[in-house]
């Protein structure tokens, strides 16, 4: 289902987050057949009119699939010193209810440092299952952790918009960071 949500977020609404679909099936099919796939996916995009390190300073972000729906939690640190705890729960038709958020819970730092967060019940323990992205002031990965008493495989991010802003750090995005030289298993049907 695609959602009708855009939630702002900051307070002068330069930054919106549109999960457009944030529980989907897809089929991906790049001829060969060692690349083509199926299963569990969602589409989001953070659009703006100021670029992100002018309005935050880090966020995490999660998308978990929760019975027959999806939840995201969304946790960022304003340039004004204010916070945003967004938590969303989307229903199997594409509607979406705000719910009050589990307790935060520490990850291991990523391989550049960079700090992680994310939501899970009280009294448990997220897991990181993959890292997919370390970058200087970036990471991306899949997670298990309980939420609202199902256990779930979470998307992750976290960003850092202070070493993002640094003039050495951005001098170094024509370079891709290097990734593992293989994907998960499983996450690629041969």
């Amino acid at each position: 289902a695609v959602t009708e949500i855009e939630a702002i977020l900051d307070a002068s609404g330069r930054q919106i987050w549109r999960p457009f679909a944030p529980r989907a099936r897809i089929e991906v099919d790049f001829s060969d057949p060692a690349w083509r796939w199926s299963g569990e996916g969602y589409i989001d995009a953070n659009f703006g009119v100021a670029m992100l390190e002018e309005d935050f300073s880090y966020w995490t972000w999660s998308r978990a699939p929760h019975g027959d729906g999806a939840v995201s939690f969304y946790d960022a640190r304003r340039r004004d010193g204010s916070a945003l705890e967004l938590a969303l729960r989307f229903s199997r038709d594409g509607t979406a209810e705000p719910v009050a958020p589990p307790p935060k819970a520490r990850l291991p730092r990523g391989l550049w440092g960079v700090r992680r967060e994310t939501r899970a019940d009280a009294g448990t323990q997220p897991r990181t299952l993959h890292r997919l992205e370390n970058a200087p002031f970036y990471t991306r990965s899949a997670l298990t952790a309980q939420v609202y008493g199902e256990t779930v495989t979470a998307m992750h991010e976290a960003l850092n918009l202070d070493r993002f802003a640094n003039p050495v750090v951005k001098s170094l995005l024509p370079w891709r960071m290097p990734r593992p030289p293989y994907w998960p298993p499983g996450w690629v049907k041969r």
